[in-house]
């Protein structure tokens, strides 16, 4: 009758009700409109109908108390509305061992590195944590904070100069000579030392390594001895010779004995000549070098002539089948000072 009453009071034809009017209505009548809710719960995640009109009693009518502790998307007063979705998360007891001490709090959060971030503990770049930071939370949980200290060490150790070797045809073979000592380099590695506190042997970790002086190469001088040894140093090729010889040069040879028509037996040095004795350009070639000539062996600049200019040279035979055998052709001479 009360609804019926009020509704005659209302003017007539006065079109459909307004909201306030038809709330009005509904409290008069008793009934409150349900509202529908999204309720998620840990890994839960229903739809909820419900006619309560605050996110504290919508949870208290879900069976839920909650603490201040607790994690609730939306204000505990704040109003109801239809469509809403709440979040809700329990918290749950969690043990924290850190820095000499131990706490029992209790977290909503849902990872380790959370529930350390809001206790303010932040981990430095070489602390553990156990279980990880992105370990998931649950009830009980015991997470242990190892802190480290760390300290730069810069060792400082030498290099070994590296060894070069030349061959020098002048000294007999198994005999050696050096030429120069060489120094060693030196260079500094800067170590990162980590010591944890719960750890006896402190780790390290390789930052850089920088040189502070570079090593001059030690030079030794070894007898070839005869020139087989030589020869076959040569057979392994052009690229092996030119590494020990200090140069190769490539020539135009001839043939010449000591019995050649206008020679007198004596080379332009003062040696007899003969094989093992060439001729070249002195401006070319300095009287006195020693060379290896493949297929002709060990030889000496030890003469002149007057047709050896630039890249000629004028291989000594002691016969003159040998001269003739040999004729003229294009060598590579290798020069050992």
């Amino acid at each position: 009758m009360g609804v019926l009453s009020l509704g005659l009071l209302l003017p007539f034809g006065a079109g459909a009700f307004p909201d306030r009017v038809i709330a009005i209505l509904a409290d008069a009548a008793g009934a409150t409109p349900a509202k529908h809710i999204t309720f998620v719960s840990g890994s839960v995640r229903e739809a909820v109908e419900t006619q309560t009109t605050t996110v504290d009693g919508f949870l208290r009518e879900r069976g839920f108390s909650p603490q201040p502790a607790d994690a609730v998307s939306s204000p505990l007063d704040a109003p109801l509305r239809d469509g809403e979705t709440i979040v809700y998360r329990a918290a749950v007891p969690v043990e924290i061992d850190a820095d000499g001490s131990t706490r029992l709090v209790r977290t909503a959060a849902t990872r380790v590195g959370d529930v350390l971030a809001a206790q303010h503990l932040a981990l430095g770049p070489h602390d553990t944590v156990a279980p990880s930071a992105q370990s998931d939370i649950v009830g009980g949980l015991v997470i242990r904070l190892t802190r480290a200290t760390s300290w730069l060490e810069r060792i400082r150790t030498a290099i070994a100069p590296p060894v070069h070797r030349k061959y020098d045809v002048a000294l007999t073979s198994g005999k050696s000579r050096v030429l120069d000592p060489g120094a060693p380099g030196a260079k500094e590695t800067t170590v990162e030392v980590v010591q944890s506190k719960r750890s006896v042997a402190p780790r390290r970790f390789f930052l850089a390594t920088r040189i502070l002086r570079f090593p001059r190469a030690k030079v030794i001088a070894e007898g070839v001895g005869d020139y087989s040894a030589l020869a076959g140093l040569a057979r392994r090729g052009i690229a092996g010779t030119v590494r020990l010889a200090d140069a190769a040069l490539k020539m135009v040879a001839t043939a010449y004995t000591a019995a050649c028509n206008g020679c007198s037996g004596l080379t332009a040095s003062g040696r007899p000549a003969g094989h093992g004795i060439v001729a070249v350009d002195p401006s070319y070639i300095p009287l006195g070098t020693h060379l290896y000539i493949p297929g002709y062996g060990r030889a000496t600049a030890g003469d002149t002539g007057g047709a050896i200019r630039g890249n000629r040279i004028d291989l000594g035979f002691d016969s003159h089948r040998d001269a003739m055998s040999f004729g003229r052709r294009p060598i590579v001479v290798y020069v050992f000072k």
